[in-house]
Protein backbone atom coordinates (compact mmCIF):
# COMPACT_ATOMS: atom_id res chain seq x y z
CA UNK A 1 0.00 0.00 0.00
CA UNK A 2 0.89 3.58 -0.56
CA UNK A 3 -0.45 6.53 0.99
CA UNK A 4 -0.83 10.45 -0.57
CA UNK A 5 -2.07 13.08 1.69
CA UNK A 6 -6.00 12.37 1.69
CA UNK A 7 -7.08 16.16 2.22
CA UNK A 8 -7.86 18.30 -0.66
CA UNK A 9 -7.56 21.83 -0.75
CA UNK A 10 -10.01 24.08 -2.19
CA UNK A 11 -9.86 27.91 -2.79
CA UNK A 12 -11.82 30.65 -3.16
CA UNK A 13 -11.29 34.79 -3.85
CA UNK A 14 -13.19 37.41 -2.59
CA UNK A 15 -13.06 41.07 -4.13
CA UNK A 16 -14.36 44.50 -3.10
CA UNK A 17 -13.47 47.65 -3.62
CA UNK A 18 -13.34 50.26 -1.27
CA UNK A 19 -15.66 53.33 -1.14
CA UNK A 20 -14.07 56.28 -2.11
CA UNK A 21 -13.11 58.79 0.47
CA UNK A 22 -13.24 62.62 -0.43
CA UNK A 23 -13.28 61.52 -3.93
CA UNK A 24 -10.06 59.48 -4.09
CA UNK A 25 -10.48 56.30 -5.65
CA UNK A 26 -8.84 53.46 -4.42
CA UNK A 27 -7.62 49.73 -5.56
CA UNK A 28 -9.65 47.20 -5.58
CA UNK A 29 -8.71 44.40 -3.15
CA UNK A 30 -9.10 40.68 -3.45
CA UNK A 31 -8.16 38.00 -0.90
CA UNK A 32 -7.94 33.88 -1.02
CA UNK A 33 -9.33 31.62 1.21
CA UNK A 34 -8.07 28.10 1.57
CA UNK A 35 -10.88 25.64 2.18
CA UNK A 36 -9.11 22.80 4.07
CA UNK A 37 -10.43 18.80 4.96
CA UNK A 38 -12.90 18.85 2.09
CA UNK A 39 -13.67 15.04 1.64
CA UNK A 40 -11.89 12.08 -1.58
CA UNK A 41 -14.82 11.16 -2.57
CA UNK A 42 -13.61 8.87 -5.83
CA UNK A 43 -12.15 5.91 -5.69
CA UNK A 44 -8.84 4.67 -7.15
CA UNK A 45 -8.74 4.06 -11.32
CA UNK A 46 -7.64 1.14 -12.87
CA UNK A 47 -5.94 0.74 -15.76
CA UNK A 48 -5.05 -3.06 -17.69
CA UNK A 49 -1.47 -2.83 -19.07
CA UNK A 50 -1.37 -6.25 -20.03
CA UNK A 51 -3.30 -8.16 -21.73
CA UNK A 52 -5.28 -5.18 -23.43
CA UNK A 53 -8.94 -5.83 -23.07
CA UNK A 54 -11.60 -3.60 -24.83
CA UNK A 55 -13.96 -2.10 -22.56
CA UNK A 56 -17.31 -4.46 -23.05
CA UNK A 57 -15.43 -6.91 -25.08
CA UNK A 58 -14.31 -10.41 -24.72
CA UNK A 59 -10.45 -11.18 -24.80
CA UNK A 60 -9.74 -14.33 -26.67
CA UNK A 61 -6.55 -16.43 -25.88
CA UNK A 62 -5.58 -20.23 -26.70
CA UNK A 63 -2.67 -20.04 -23.50
CA UNK A 64 -4.52 -21.70 -20.33
CA UNK A 65 -2.11 -19.33 -18.48
CA UNK A 66 -1.35 -15.76 -18.49
CA UNK A 67 0.25 -12.41 -16.40
CA UNK A 68 -2.63 -9.56 -15.38
CA UNK A 69 -0.52 -6.68 -15.28
CA UNK A 70 -2.11 -3.23 -14.26
CA UNK A 71 -1.60 -0.22 -12.52
CA UNK A 72 -3.98 1.68 -10.01
CA UNK A 73 -4.13 4.74 -8.56
CA UNK A 74 -5.58 7.15 -6.16
CA UNK A 75 -4.79 10.30 -4.49
CA UNK A 76 -6.21 9.67 -1.19
CA UNK A 77 -3.63 6.39 -1.55
CA UNK A 78 -4.46 3.13 -2.69
CA UNK A 79 -5.54 1.02 0.42
CA UNK A 80 -5.72 -2.39 -2.10
CA UNK A 81 -6.32 -4.28 -5.09
CA UNK A 82 -7.74 -8.07 -5.71
CA UNK A 83 -7.93 -10.09 -8.43
CA UNK A 84 -10.69 -12.81 -7.89
CA UNK A 85 -10.42 -11.96 -4.53
CA UNK A 86 -6.89 -12.67 -4.10
CA UNK A 87 -4.89 -9.72 -2.58
CA UNK A 88 -2.22 -8.19 -5.04
CA UNK A 89 1.01 -6.44 -3.50
CA UNK A 90 1.66 -3.22 -5.49
CA UNK A 91 4.44 -1.29 -6.03
CA UNK A 92 5.51 2.40 -5.63
CA UNK A 93 4.69 2.99 -9.25
CA UNK A 94 0.82 1.51 -8.31
CA UNK A 95 1.51 -1.57 -10.36
CA UNK A 96 0.18 -4.72 -9.72
CA UNK A 97 0.44 -8.39 -11.40
CA UNK A 98 -1.37 -12.04 -11.38
CA UNK A 99 -0.99 -14.97 -12.71
CA UNK A 100 -4.35 -16.45 -14.10
CA UNK A 101 -4.68 -19.92 -15.05
CA UNK A 102 -7.53 -20.74 -17.20
CA UNK A 103 -10.35 -22.83 -17.35
CA UNK A 104 -11.33 -23.54 -21.11
CA UNK A 105 -14.77 -21.40 -22.27
CA UNK A 106 -15.27 -17.98 -20.56
CA UNK A 107 -13.47 -16.66 -17.10
CA UNK A 108 -14.51 -13.69 -15.67
CA UNK A 109 -11.87 -11.66 -13.82
CA UNK A 110 -12.84 -9.75 -10.92
CA UNK A 111 -11.10 -6.64 -9.83
CA UNK A 112 -11.69 -4.87 -6.77
CA UNK A 113 -9.76 -1.73 -5.04
CA UNK A 114 -10.37 0.67 -2.29
CA UNK A 115 -8.28 3.78 -1.29
CA UNK A 116 -7.53 4.70 2.33
CA UNK A 117 -10.96 6.47 3.09
CA UNK A 118 -12.52 3.12 1.65
CA UNK A 119 -14.11 4.03 -1.74
CA UNK A 120 -14.31 1.23 -3.33
CA UNK A 121 -14.23 0.19 -7.07
CA UNK A 122 -14.69 -2.78 -9.18
CA UNK A 123 -14.21 -3.58 -12.83
CA UNK A 124 -15.34 -6.93 -14.43
CA UNK A 125 -13.42 -8.37 -17.78
CA UNK A 126 -13.94 -11.51 -19.69
CA UNK A 127 -11.38 -13.97 -20.65
CA UNK A 128 -12.46 -16.35 -23.32
CA UNK A 129 -9.72 -19.71 -22.91
CA UNK A 130 -9.96 -21.72 -26.25
CA UNK A 131 -7.66 -24.60 -25.59
CA UNK A 132 -5.22 -25.00 -29.21
CA UNK A 133 -6.50 -28.19 -31.45
CA UNK A 134 -3.73 -30.70 -30.17
CA UNK A 135 -1.81 -31.80 -33.26
CA UNK A 136 -0.24 -35.49 -34.21
CA UNK A 137 3.24 -33.91 -32.73
CA UNK A 138 1.42 -33.22 -29.13
CA UNK A 139 -0.20 -36.48 -29.17
CA UNK A 140 3.07 -38.61 -29.78
CA UNK A 141 5.15 -36.21 -27.38
CA UNK A 142 2.76 -36.58 -24.60
CA UNK A 143 1.86 -39.85 -24.49
CA UNK A 144 5.16 -41.53 -26.65
CA UNK A 145 8.95 -42.26 -26.26
CA UNK A 146 11.24 -42.89 -29.85
CA UNK A 147 13.71 -45.79 -28.75
CA UNK A 148 16.39 -46.50 -31.20
CA UNK A 149 18.70 -49.49 -31.46
CA UNK A 150 21.76 -48.61 -33.64
CA UNK A 151 24.20 -51.32 -34.91
CA UNK A 152 27.50 -50.91 -36.76
CA UNK A 153 30.03 -53.67 -37.04
CA UNK A 154 32.93 -53.03 -38.62
CA UNK A 155 35.78 -55.56 -37.15
CA UNK A 156 35.19 -59.42 -36.56
CA UNK A 157 36.64 -62.15 -34.96
CA UNK A 158 37.32 -64.73 -37.47
CA UNK A 159 39.95 -64.19 -39.74
CA UNK A 160 38.15 -65.29 -42.51
CA UNK A 161 35.23 -63.15 -42.47
CA UNK A 162 36.80 -59.94 -43.74
CA UNK A 163 36.54 -56.55 -41.91
CA UNK A 164 34.75 -53.47 -43.27
CA UNK A 165 34.79 -49.95 -43.25
CA UNK A 166 32.24 -47.97 -42.95
CA UNK A 167 29.03 -49.67 -40.78
CA UNK A 168 30.53 -48.13 -37.77
CA UNK A 169 30.69 -44.75 -38.85
CA UNK A 170 27.22 -44.79 -40.67
CA UNK A 171 25.92 -46.17 -37.56
CA UNK A 172 27.67 -42.93 -35.52
CA UNK A 173 25.84 -40.87 -38.30
CA UNK A 174 22.03 -41.94 -37.99
CA UNK A 175 22.42 -42.03 -34.21
CA UNK A 176 23.78 -38.52 -34.05
CA UNK A 177 20.98 -37.44 -36.92
CA UNK A 178 18.22 -38.84 -34.95
CA UNK A 179 19.37 -37.38 -31.49
CA UNK A 180 19.61 -33.69 -33.05
CA UNK A 181 16.76 -33.68 -35.51
CA UNK A 182 14.42 -36.05 -34.00
CA UNK A 183 12.28 -37.08 -31.49
CA UNK A 184 14.74 -39.90 -30.19
CA UNK A 185 16.51 -38.87 -26.76
CA UNK A 186 19.96 -39.68 -25.92
CA UNK A 187 18.95 -41.59 -22.63
CA UNK A 188 16.62 -43.73 -24.95
CA UNK A 189 18.80 -44.46 -27.39
CA UNK A 190 21.39 -47.30 -27.77
CA UNK A 191 24.68 -47.57 -30.06
CA UNK A 192 26.55 -50.71 -30.56
CA UNK A 193 29.63 -50.76 -32.26
CA UNK A 194 31.40 -53.70 -33.20
CA UNK A 195 28.68 -55.54 -31.27
CA UNK A 196 28.46 -59.50 -30.60
CA UNK A 197 25.97 -61.58 -30.31
CA UNK A 198 25.21 -61.38 -26.47
CA UNK A 199 25.35 -57.39 -27.06
CA UNK A 200 22.50 -57.73 -29.37
CA UNK A 201 20.48 -59.86 -27.92
CA UNK A 202 20.90 -58.27 -24.46
CA UNK A 203 19.78 -54.88 -26.57
CA UNK A 204 16.89 -56.57 -27.88
CA UNK A 205 15.67 -58.29 -24.35
CA UNK A 206 16.04 -54.36 -22.71
CA UNK A 207 13.48 -53.12 -25.53
CA UNK A 208 11.37 -56.19 -24.77
CA UNK A 209 11.20 -55.15 -21.22
CA UNK A 210 11.00 -51.15 -21.12
CA UNK A 211 8.82 -50.31 -24.48
CA UNK A 212 5.18 -49.75 -24.41
CA UNK A 213 2.31 -50.25 -26.84
CA UNK A 214 2.37 -46.27 -26.83
CA UNK A 215 6.21 -46.43 -27.47
CA UNK A 216 8.31 -46.22 -31.42
CA UNK A 217 11.28 -48.58 -32.05
CA UNK A 218 13.84 -48.14 -34.67
CA UNK A 219 16.33 -50.95 -35.18
CA UNK A 220 19.32 -50.12 -37.34
CA UNK A 221 22.12 -53.05 -38.51
CA UNK A 222 24.71 -52.46 -40.48
CA UNK A 223 27.50 -55.35 -41.25
CA UNK A 224 27.72 -58.34 -42.82
CA UNK A 225 24.45 -60.77 -43.32
CA UNK A 226 24.35 -64.06 -45.36
CA UNK A 227 21.39 -66.14 -46.75
CA UNK A 228 21.10 -70.21 -46.12
CA UNK A 229 19.05 -71.08 -49.01
CA UNK A 230 18.86 -74.98 -48.01
CA UNK A 231 17.34 -74.16 -44.54
CA UNK A 232 15.52 -70.85 -46.21
CA UNK A 233 17.51 -68.86 -43.56
CA UNK A 234 18.83 -65.34 -43.09
CA UNK A 235 21.63 -64.28 -40.95
CA UNK A 236 23.03 -61.29 -39.49
CA UNK A 237 27.02 -61.63 -38.80
CA UNK A 238 27.92 -60.19 -34.57
CA UNK A 239 31.39 -59.48 -34.68
CA UNK A 240 32.02 -62.57 -32.99
CA UNK A 241 30.44 -64.97 -35.76
CA UNK A 242 32.63 -67.70 -37.08
CA UNK A 243 31.86 -69.12 -40.79
CA UNK A 244 32.72 -72.36 -39.32
CA UNK A 245 29.42 -72.64 -37.36
CA UNK A 246 26.52 -70.79 -36.95
CA UNK A 247 26.62 -70.89 -32.67
CA UNK A 248 26.79 -67.14 -32.59
CA UNK A 249 25.34 -65.59 -36.09
CA UNK A 250 22.06 -64.28 -35.48
CA UNK A 251 19.13 -65.71 -37.06
CA UNK A 252 16.05 -63.41 -39.13
CA UNK A 253 14.15 -65.72 -37.26
CA UNK A 254 15.40 -64.97 -33.82
CA UNK A 255 15.13 -61.32 -34.62
CA UNK A 256 11.17 -61.84 -35.70
CA UNK A 257 10.35 -63.35 -32.43
CA UNK A 258 12.12 -60.17 -30.91
CA UNK A 259 9.91 -58.34 -32.83
CA UNK A 260 7.05 -59.84 -31.41
CA UNK A 261 8.02 -59.19 -27.94
CA UNK A 262 9.38 -56.05 -28.26
CA UNK A 263 5.51 -54.30 -27.86
CA UNK A 264 5.72 -51.03 -29.55
CA UNK A 265 2.80 -48.96 -31.24
CA UNK A 266 5.56 -48.87 -34.30
CA UNK A 267 8.56 -50.87 -35.18
CA UNK A 268 10.77 -49.62 -37.86
CA UNK A 269 13.65 -52.44 -38.58
CA UNK A 270 16.61 -50.64 -41.27
CA UNK A 271 18.74 -53.61 -42.31
CA UNK A 272 22.23 -52.36 -44.47
CA UNK A 273 23.86 -56.29 -44.70
CA UNK A 274 24.21 -58.80 -47.81
CA UNK A 275 21.11 -60.92 -47.68
CA UNK A 276 18.70 -58.36 -45.98
CA UNK A 277 15.93 -58.84 -48.05
CA UNK A 278 15.19 -62.42 -46.08
CA UNK A 279 13.72 -60.63 -43.47
CA UNK A 280 10.73 -60.18 -45.74
CA UNK A 281 10.12 -64.26 -46.35
CA UNK A 282 10.60 -63.28 -50.57
CA UNK A 283 7.63 -61.36 -50.48
CA UNK A 284 7.60 -57.64 -51.48
CA UNK A 285 6.01 -54.83 -49.47
CA UNK A 286 6.27 -51.80 -51.22
CA UNK A 287 2.61 -49.96 -51.18
CA UNK A 288 1.59 -46.74 -52.59
CA UNK A 289 -1.36 -45.71 -50.59
CA UNK A 290 -1.02 -42.54 -49.52
CA UNK A 291 -2.78 -42.06 -46.18
CA UNK A 292 -3.31 -38.97 -43.36
CA UNK A 293 -0.34 -39.15 -41.04
CA UNK A 294 -2.41 -39.38 -38.08
CA UNK A 295 -4.27 -42.64 -39.85
CA UNK A 296 -0.80 -43.87 -39.90
CA UNK A 297 0.32 -43.37 -36.95
CA UNK A 298 -3.04 -44.73 -35.28
CA UNK A 299 -2.78 -48.07 -36.73
CA UNK A 300 -0.03 -50.41 -35.50
CA UNK A 301 2.72 -51.43 -38.11
CA UNK A 302 5.93 -53.72 -38.33
CA UNK A 303 7.84 -51.86 -41.45
CA UNK A 304 11.24 -53.00 -42.27
CA UNK A 305 13.58 -51.14 -44.99
CA UNK A 306 16.49 -53.28 -47.01
CA UNK A 307 19.70 -52.29 -48.78
CA UNK A 308 18.95 -55.01 -51.16
CA UNK A 309 17.09 -58.96 -51.41
CA UNK A 310 18.96 -61.74 -51.61
CA UNK A 311 21.96 -60.37 -52.82
CA UNK A 312 25.73 -58.55 -51.90
CA UNK A 313 25.70 -55.43 -51.12
CA UNK A 314 29.20 -53.13 -51.50
CA UNK A 315 30.99 -52.10 -47.93
CA UNK A 316 30.38 -48.74 -49.21
CA UNK A 317 26.69 -48.26 -48.82
CA UNK A 318 25.06 -46.02 -51.53
CA UNK A 319 21.95 -47.03 -49.59
CA UNK A 320 22.89 -45.79 -45.70
CA UNK A 321 24.23 -42.82 -47.51
CA UNK A 322 20.98 -41.71 -48.87
CA UNK A 323 18.80 -42.67 -46.03
CA UNK A 324 21.05 -40.13 -43.79
CA UNK A 325 21.32 -37.69 -46.58
CA UNK A 326 17.05 -37.96 -47.01
CA UNK A 327 16.56 -37.34 -43.08
CA UNK A 328 18.76 -34.76 -43.06
CA UNK A 329 17.68 -33.07 -46.06
CA UNK A 330 13.98 -33.34 -44.60
CA UNK A 331 11.92 -30.16 -43.23
CA UNK A 332 8.34 -31.71 -43.06
CA UNK A 333 7.69 -32.47 -39.02
CA UNK A 334 6.64 -35.70 -40.02
CA UNK A 335 8.02 -37.99 -41.88
CA UNK A 336 6.47 -41.85 -42.87
CA UNK A 337 8.92 -44.35 -43.64
CA UNK A 338 7.29 -44.95 -46.66
CA UNK A 339 7.99 -41.23 -47.72
CA UNK A 340 11.87 -41.86 -46.22
CA UNK A 341 12.00 -45.11 -48.82
CA UNK A 342 10.84 -43.83 -51.69
CA UNK A 343 12.93 -40.18 -51.51
CA UNK A 344 15.89 -42.49 -51.95
CA UNK A 345 15.05 -45.97 -53.29
CA UNK A 346 15.69 -44.26 -56.70
CA UNK A 347 18.72 -42.81 -56.31
CA UNK A 348 19.78 -46.04 -54.39
CA UNK A 349 19.44 -48.13 -57.50
CA UNK A 350 20.74 -45.56 -59.83
CA UNK A 351 24.40 -45.46 -58.22
CA UNK A 352 24.93 -49.03 -57.33
CA UNK A 353 23.93 -52.72 -58.00
CA UNK A 354 21.10 -53.53 -55.36
CA UNK A 355 17.95 -53.01 -55.34
CA UNK A 356 16.75 -51.61 -52.08
CA UNK A 357 13.33 -53.14 -50.21
CA UNK A 358 10.38 -51.92 -48.15
CA UNK A 359 7.57 -53.71 -46.84
CA UNK A 360 6.04 -54.53 -43.40
CA UNK A 361 7.40 -57.80 -42.11
CA UNK A 362 5.29 -60.84 -41.78
CA UNK A 363 3.59 -61.93 -38.85
CA UNK A 364 4.66 -59.88 -36.44
CA UNK A 365 1.33 -57.69 -35.56
CA UNK A 366 1.87 -55.36 -38.51
CA UNK A 367 -1.76 -53.93 -39.23
CA UNK A 368 -1.65 -51.10 -41.68
CA UNK A 369 0.09 -48.20 -40.16
CA UNK A 370 3.34 -46.66 -40.18
CA UNK A 371 6.75 -45.54 -38.45
CA UNK A 372 5.94 -41.55 -38.27
CA UNK A 373 9.68 -39.75 -38.00
CA UNK A 374 8.67 -36.66 -35.79
CA UNK A 375 10.94 -33.74 -36.63
CA UNK A 376 11.93 -31.39 -33.62
CA UNK A 377 11.09 -27.94 -33.78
Amino acid sequence: MYIRPALILAAITVTWMLQPLHGQEVESKSVKFLINNLPDTQPPAIRLMSPFIPENDTFQTNTKEFDLIGEVTDESGVKFISVNSDIRNINEAGIFSSRLVLEPGKNQIRLVTSDVLDNVAEQLYTVEYIPPVPTLADKISESSKYYGLIIGIDNYHDPDLPDLQNPVKDAGKLYELLISRYSFHENEMVILRDATRNDIVGALDHLANIVTPDDNVLIFYAGHGTWDERANVGYWFPADAYLNTTANWFRNSTLVDYLKTINSKHTLLITDACFAGAIFNTRSGFKKEDKAYELLYNLQSRKAMTSGTLTEVPDRSSFTRYLIDRLNENENTYLSSEQLFSSFRIAVINNSDAIPKYGEIRNVGDEGGDFIFLKKE
